[in-house]
């Protein structure tokens, strides 16, 4: 057997990675004929191969799947070294980071000011946003989401101490009717539905002594919006699903009342994520350094 380049090598891990030659070509900055030539010659070379290929998609065989695992981290390794020798004076460059408004809001708060002024020579790129994208796909650097939300094949790092998610109602549309007791009871209630990035409703969910219940709530308004949706439950047009946090203010006002609270638990926070089968940037690195030195102690206090 004749042992393939480093480039070649490279090149499969850019087309199993990205599960797309066009992809992939232009990862690496050649055309997507030369980059297919390069798969035939290599799969030729080794006498096995190492990718499905259809019109419509490419994803690795048995083989490529075992490669892929044996050469990813050779090559993150060979990265991380060339890295040291470039990068003497710290971190520079574009940290693309795509995340919820309310993770936003939450790195706004401590985490942005501190690696700003540590490393001023990054430029960072924070999109908020409530669709979910594929963070690799769309060239982002990491994301951040709720725990339930985040890809399994991802490397997470906790953001945020639990949240819990309450059913809120304000007193004057409590007046005009009985607080629901169960969630079921829900279904004769006129609710603020909630409609997800991706067109779909959102359903409501409720868990006690290990049983889970999921409700589509009935209702008449349909919003996109948590802020709108305190707003509306605030001014009595029915009964809101929305994080607790957001919604402390007005509880504490009086002018939310909380509803079904054991059938609310807390779970898992936000996380911040990011691939772990690629070369980890240093300035990314050095961010996740700065969010674990101001995020993760809060989440540690009692």
């Amino acid at each position: 057997m004749t042992r393939p380049s480093l480039n070649d090598l490279a090149a499969f891990a850019a087309v199993a990675e990205h599960r797309s030659f066009r992809k992939a070509a232009d990862a690496l900055g050649v055309s997507r004929s030369a980059l297919s030539h390069t798969l035939l010659v290599l799969e030729r070379r080794l006498g096995v191969r190492l990718l499905h290929r259809t019109t419509r998609s490419v994803a690795p065989t048995d083989a490529g799947t075992r490669l892929l695992s044996r050469l990813d981290p050779v090559l993150r390794d060979l990265d991380a070294a060339l890295e040291t020798l470039t990068d003497t004076s710290g971190p520079r460059g574009l940290l693309r980071i795509n995340a919820n408004k309310s993770a936003a809001r939450l790195l706004l708060g401590r985490a942005v000011p501190a690696f700003l002024a540590r490393y001023p020579q990054v430029e960072l790129d924070l999109v908020s946003e409530g669709r979910l994208v594929d963070i690799v796909e769309q060239g982002f650097d990491a994301g951040i989401r709720l725990a339930e939300a985040v890809p399994q094949d991802m490397i997470a790092t906790p953001l945020s101490g639990e949240v819990r998610f309450l059913a809120v109602a304000s007193p004057a549309y409590l007046a005009q009717r009985p607080a629901p007791a169960v969630p079921d009871d829900l279904r004769a209630h006129v609710c603020i539905r909630q409609r997800l990035p991706s067109g779909k409703r959102y359903r409501w969910e409720f868990s006690r002594h290990g049983e889970d219940i999921t409700i589509d709530p009935p209702g008449v308004l349909t919003l996109d919006d948590g802020d709108l949706m305190l707003q509306a439950a605030a001014d009595g047009l029915g009964i809101a699903y929305v994080p607790d946090s957001s919604a402390r203010a007005l509880l504490e006002s009086g002018r939310l009342v909380a509803l079904l609270d054991e059938w609310c638990p807390p779970i898992a926070g936000l996380m911040l994520y990011y691939p772990g089968h690629r070369l980890v940037p240093s300035a990314l690195r050095a961010f996740i350094d700065v969010v674990r030195q101001v995020e993760t102690p809060a989440l540690q206090r009692p």
